[in-house]
């Protein structure tokens, strides 16, 4: 069993990064890390206090890390599941909350209760609305060949997005909630961040805080740019509402969990600082008429932030932060008047394309560009000739060639994930794949 605690203050202690390997590790191994509390590497944790009334988890991972959590959960206790806290409404922390519900039935125990904010029910309705488009995002983000598979063969194909069914919660809360199981507190707080359905909790007789997405060991993922609004100055808000509390114990659902009070308040306003500085670097540029694509290459952040090793973006990417900060003050339209109304990107294409005297001189000219390391520019241009002639297998080898270099390039997995798809996708339609 991995030390988490001691290997947290080694990095956080002396600004070590020994990659992703070390920091998430999806293995189901449950760690013992306070005195009645353990936390069960998954896809997402699960974190669970004992509290002699039954066991309090938060959250419950993806669906299929379930069997392999509830095995972890049960070589340590077998006392009773009584209560499940969801921090948010995201398929890999609710995802094993049937597995719980089935074993509560097999034994003939009390069903857990379930509890989220009011905002989680309808996030799972959205959910079911837009299922086929989700499992496109996340098969984009997460495994850019699975999507491809799916869309092969003419019969019909099973897309589901999420748990089957998703688990509602039983009890909801608008702001904060209180409960005691056993001898133990939980202060139940919502904050919107990552999602508007979040909450984080103090449980007042370890001095811990459970801290859901808002802790991560990545850069904060407030930008994403396939998912809904993200808040990031609200975010920071919620980090030093907890600093308030003065914790000792910081439990997050990714991640290492970290003890001390110093570091962990260290860690939060780290994290705290480096949203804020995004926000209020851009909202400057905001309030001086500058447009997103200004902003967008104008804001950088010091590198002390990306020294420590909680905040590499590997997942997300200050970048992409910076559109939803425009999005979420100022609206869809980015500044420039000609894309108010736009002409169709393939019609753009084809009217460079004849500009610049056929496809074939942007295709020469978007590997030239790929070979310089000019990848911006490069993948402008092969998407043009892509969308100029979408039937030409030499666009589409180009095409493939530049994305999967600036895939390669690339730090953050949502870079990786969209680029790796558009490389895949053009080496399928060049006959690459053949």
């Amino acid at each position: 069993m991995a030390d988490l605690l001691e290997t947290s203050a080694r990095f956080i202690d002396n600004d070590i990064y020994e990659g992703a390997g070390l920091i998430n590790r999806p293995t189901t191994e449950l760690s013992e890390v306070g005195d009645g509390i353990a936390l069960i590497e998954a896809f997402s944790h699960v974190v669970t206090f004992r509290t002699g009334d039954g066991l309090v988890l938060f959250d419950t991972s993806l669906e299929a890390f379930a069997d392999g959590v509830k095995k972890s959960l049960r070589r340590w206790t077998d006392e009773p599941v009584s209560n499940i806290c969801y921090t948010h409404g995201h398929a890999d922390h609710v995802g094993g909350t049937g597995c719980f519900l089935c074993e509560a039935q097999e034994n003939r125990a009390k069903k857990p209760r379930v509890i989220g904010h009011e905002n989680v029910t309808p996030r799972f309705r959205r959910y079911e609305l837009t299922n086929d488009y989700n499992f496109t995002i996340n098969a984009r983000q997460f495994a850019p060949a699975e999507e491809l598979r799916m869309g092969e063969g003419t019969g019909p194909t099973h897309r589901r997005f999420g748990p089957d069914p998703w688990v509602n919660p039983d009890v909801t809360f608008r702001d904060r909630m209180s409960f005691k199981a056993g001898d133990t507190s939980f202060e139940l707080h919502h904050a919107i961040g990552e999602t508007d359905d979040h909450l984080w909790a103090w449980v007042p007789e370890h001095k811990a805080i459970c801290s859901g997405d808002f802790v991560t060991w990545v850069f904060p993922n407030a930008g994403n740019p396939q998912k809904v609004q993200r808040y990031p100055l609200e975010w920071a808000n919620a980090l030093r509402a907890m600093m308030a509390y003065e914790p000792e114990l910081l439990l997050p659902a990714h991640g290492l969990p970290i003890a001390g009070k110093a570091r962990i308040a260290s860690v939060l306003d780290t994290i705290a600082s480096a949203l804020e500085e995004i926000v209020s670097q851009s909202l400057a540029m905001m309030n001086a008429g500058a447009r997103l694509d200004e902003i967008i290459h104008g804001v950088k952040l010091p590198q002390r932030y990306f020294d420590k090793p909680y905040l590499k973006p590997v997942y997300d990417e200050p970048e992409f932060i910076i559109h939803n900060i425009w999005r979420l003050y100022g609206g869809w339209y980015d500044g420039n008047p000609s894309r108010l109304k736009p002409a169709p990107d393939a019609a753009v294409a084809a009217e460079v394309a004849a500009l610049a005297g056929g496809n074939a001189a942007l295709i020469a000219r978007a590997r030239e560009l790929a070979e310089k390391g000019e990848m911006r520019l490069a993948c402008h241009l092969a998407e043009m000739a892509a969308l100029a002639e979408p039937d030409s297998r030499e666009a589409h080898a180009a095409r493939a060639e530049v994305y999967g270099k600036r895939r390669k390039e690339e730090a953050s997995l949502m870079s990786k994930g969209i680029f790796g798809f558009a490389e895949r996708q053009s080496r399928q339609k060049s006959g690459a794949n053949d």
